[in-house]
């Protein structure tokens, strides 16, 4: 029987509607070890904690009256605003004000690269090595490919994530930090091929490397044992957030029709930790074998669940795999590798 020395963390992106010290409290009294903790809502001020040092030591305060710790940090909001185009009313919705400003699209990217280089900052002034986030892309919008769509302009979509992103991962080896890039759909990578495009455009300077979250591989059908072992080495950190694929009626497709979560008429869905079809065990194993010894933290987010309820079941869930999956060998983890 193998003992887990990973540290289980609550993400607190799905929070952000309570105050910091009312998550804190929860998460303690349900067991995890410490927070990832985003910069939202009033749980992280990126700008105050660069500027403030009282600011900073007064969240360092409330982890340690709940007996908690971070290992990383969140700005997947600030990221997503540095190579999206078009920037719209999506975006000041999720931005904060003073990256918003007066809405300018290349003024908004500007100030959320700046938001990203302070993520760093802030990052080890709170002695963490690891920020999670997105970077935004320029061509998602031609994902579809059609109307036709030339390498040109793809290549122009990686070169611009270089150059905005090659800066901001300059502050980010001055301090020390990595980012955690996590690949999704919306994102400059969101599948196996563009995360090695991603890596090449930029040099694969190790400042860069991954978020492995195999919810939005689940749906679009990636294998998410297959990406722990293809990138082994940038592996940086780890949320976990299940995906029920539901049983095919033959009108559903993977986009999910524009269809609300938790809506059944969806291919597919988010649901809390052990409720769906990642294969959780196989995973561990595969993060065991590449030799990963970061936190695992949960993002929480399920329709169909109440939070409170949930969130407290998916820390049970993950501690039984990592404390109580047998020694074994990985063949079965990279079976198909």
């Amino acid at each position: 029987m193998t003992e887990s020395t990973h540290p289980v963390t609550l993400f607190t992106g799905q929070w952000a509607d309570l105050p910091f010290e009312e998550v804190a409290r929860l998460a303690s009294e349900w067991g995890y070890d410490g927070l990832e903790i985003a910069a939202s809502g009033d749980h992280l001020d990126l700008k105050r904690a660069d500027e403030d040092d009282a600011y900073l030591k007064s969240r360092l305060e409330i982890l340690d009256r709940y007996g908690l710790k971070v290992w990383a940090i969140s700005n997947h909001l600030g990221g997503q605003a540095v190579c999206d185009d078009p920037i719209d009313f999506r975006h000041q919705a999720i931005l904060r004000p003073y990256v918003w400003g007066d809405g300018d699209a290349e003024g908004v990217r500007q100030r959320a690269a700046e938001d990203m280089k302070r993520s760093a900052r802030v990052a080890r002034k709170l002695g963490v090595d690891t920020v999670v986030g997105f970077t935004g892309s320029k061509i998602w919008p031609y994902v579809a490919m059609f109307p036709p769509v030339g390498a040109d302009v793809i290549d122009a979509g990686y070169e611009d994530f270089a150059n905005r992103w090659n800066p901001i991962l300059d502050v980010f080896d001055a301090e020390g930090v990595r980012f955690a890039h996590e690949v999704h759909p919306s994102e400059i990578a969101y599948d196996h091929w563009t995360s090695v495009r991603t890596l090449e455009a930029i040099g694969r300077r190790e400042a860069f490397g991954f978020n492995w979250d195999p919810s939005h591989m689940m749906w679009q059908g990636v294998d998410t044992v297959g990406f722990i072992w293809d990138f082994q080495d940038r592996i940086y950190h780890v949320d976990c957030k299940d995906t029920r694929l539901r049983p095919n009626t033959g009108r559903p497709g993977i986009l999910g029709s524009h269809l609300p979560w938790g809506d059944p008429r969806r291919g597919w869905d988010f649901v809390s930790t052990g409720h769906g079809d990642v294969p959780w065990e196989d995973a561990f194993r595969a993060l065991d074998a590449i030799g990963y010894d970061g936190p695992i933290s949960i993002e929480w987010e399920d329709a169909g669940m109440d939070r409170l309820h949930g969130a407290k079941e998916a820390v049970g869930y993950i501690r039984s795999l990592l404390w109580k999956r047998p020694e074994a060998s990985f063949d079965a983890a990279f079976s198909n590798q």
